[in-house]
């Protein structure tokens, strides 16, 4: 190689030394931070990898007390996963699992508290969230907790529950002697409903005894 760089390669690299000290800590900024980016995403899935192992396990505990019906056991793990690892599917099933346990012990307090919990931090993107909505105004009524329950029943906006929620809100009117509106959402979720499903039956039975004649009834009577 030459000892000394002629005209034109010395021009070249002035070339050079002139755009790395415009540009050189910029790009090497954009590197560095591609570089983290990379980094931070891959450390992120592993994170995401190793808390859902963990979550996995710490479900199967819950799920062993729960088919135990111990429920003290199944509150503790359930409470375990809602600390550690609430944004999981996980944490929201437990969730919904011990409050049907509580209910079934007649721990119809622990039961609201639970489904509270789900409605509030469960987990997005499913009906977990309006489904515990659904089964908590069910308990808000049974505890006469009627503005309660109402607001519980206008939190649910999943199409799939509309039968469902007008049958709960029809309960609802009924229990303060507004037989009229709870006509009205009965018919609701008769409409909503669909028509192979057996808790149209139900709905029909709640209207009959508010003197709506039913399919059934009409069908009977045209004979």
């Amino acid at each position: 190689m030459a000892a000394h760089l002629d005209l034109e390669e010395q021009e070249q690299l002035e070339q050079v030394k002139a755009f790395w000290k415009r540009w050189g800590n910029l790009i090497t900024w954009i590197i560095t931070a591609a570089l983290a980016a990379f980094a931070a995403w891959q450390g992120w899935n592993w994170y995401q990898r190793d808390q859902a192992a963990k979550a996995a396990a710490m479900y199967e505990e819950f799920d062993r007390a729960l088919a135990a019906q111990d429920l003290d056991k199944a509150a503790v793990a359930a409470g375990d996963l809602k600390a550690r690892f609430a944004s999981t599917a996980y944490a929201t099933q437990a969730g919904l699992q011990v409050a049907k346990l509580q209910v079934e012990k007649g721990k119809a307090d622990d039961a609201r508290q639970s489904l509270s919990w789900v409605a509030e931090h469960g987990a997005e993107g499913g009906p977990y969230r309006d489904l515990a909505r659904l089964r908590l105004a069910g308990l808000q009524i049974d505890a006469k907790a009627y503005d309660d329950a109402a607001k519980t029943l206008d939190g649910i906006k999943a199409t799939e529950f509309a039968g469902l929620v007008a049958d709960r809100r029809g309960d609802l009117l009924l229990l303060q002697d507004k037989r009229d509106a709870a006509k009205a959402e009965y018919q609701k979720a008769l409409a909503a409903l669909e028509k192979t499903q057996d808790y149209r039956r139900i709905v029909e039975a709640k209207l009959a005894t508010l003197g709506v004649p039913t399919a059934v009834e009409t069908a009977g009577a045209a004979q």
